[in-house]
């Protein structure tokens, strides 16, 4: 058992950091697959990967089980997902305690979505609400964690406004939490303008931009509503040219893509992070188009 390196070192190393995004599978062909993606993306020198948690715990076992693998086995610096949703406070030590003592030093700090089927987010029995006390939970439990946490260039869904929204982002930095990633953006103009009003909002901590990849316009389409993000109207019109040649929509989201990363760092940005549903091709082809 490996113990991790804080991500928080890294970012004192100032150099844009890389890291990506991972999924449990729900099932253990699904991990073999998993496996294999993972094997293949350790040919890129990647920061560290993060391993998302279903909502209400749906798939904690198998985030740890993803997490141990990565971390132990592949030798990846990992931060698993923990969220509020399903949890009271006593089992949300627990599962900190656990982490801790596997050497896991870093966590993505978020309140959660609500259960599949269901709309809004309900705290359970001696839980928490707010992702701000999560990361207060946290702190307090073990001070050697490095907290991530979630924000939103476009506004969170649920939010009254983009400036309710930042409110409650600098709680969560206020709380200790040690950087932010980014939900995905397809306009980098957003990002810049969400920095800028962190900033003077009194948020230090560094920004990780979320980048996804297009693999498929119809995937897009409902991940973008989800998470009320706007498709930029030029790479929709290619899109929907492309929409009956998959490989022709995945050239265009790759091309997208790296031209984000690389206005992205050119302007200062920390690092980025790839959202790429556990498919190795597009993070290999976006490493690939970097280099060159």
């Amino acid at each position: 058992m490996t113990q991790d390196r804080s991500i928080s070192s890294l970012f004192a190393s100032n150099r844009p950091l890389r890291s990506l995004e991972f999924f449990p599978p729900k099932n253990d062909d699904g991990v073999i697959a998993l496996r294999e993606s993972a094997e293949a993306l350790k040919a890129i020198e990647w920061d560290f990967v993060s391993v998302t948690y279903g909502a209400g715990g749906s798939t904690r076992d198998r985030t740890a089980q993803v997490s141990a693998l990565l971390k132990d086995e592949l030798g990846f610096t990992v931060m698993p997902h923990l969220t509020c949703v399903g949890h009271s406070r006593d089992e949300l030590e627990a599962h900190a305690d656990r982490l801790f003592a596997d050497g896991f030093r870093n966590i993505m700090t978020l309140r959660g979505d609500p259960p599949k089927g269901e709309t809004t987010f309900e705290v359970a029995t001696d839980g928490l609400r707010y992702a701000n006390e999560l990361v207060t939970l946290l702190k307090a439990r073990h001070p050697d964690f490095c907290l991530g946490v979630g924000g939103y260039p476009e506004k969170h869904p649920e939010a009254f406004s983009l400036e309710t929204d930042l409110d409650n982002l600098k709680r969560k930095v206020d709380a200790g939490a040690d950087f932010i990633t980014t939900q995905l953006f397809f306009d980098n103009a957003i990002y810049y303008r969400f920095v800028e009003k962190c900033r003077a909002a009194g948020i230090t901590v560094p920004i990780v931009p979320g980048i996804m990849p297009v693999l498929s316009l119809k995937q897009i389409t409902r991940i973008a509503a989800m998470c009320g993000t706007a498709l930029p109207a030029q790479l929709n019109r290619r899109l929907e040219v492309a929409a009956e040649s998959p490989d022709v929509v995945e050239i265009i989201g790759i091309d997208w893509a790296l031209d984000q990363i690389r206005g992205l760092i050119a302007n200062g940005a920390p690092g980025y992070h790839l959202y790429i549903l556990n498919r190795a091709r597009p993070a290999l082809a976006l490493a690939a188009g970097l280099a060159a």
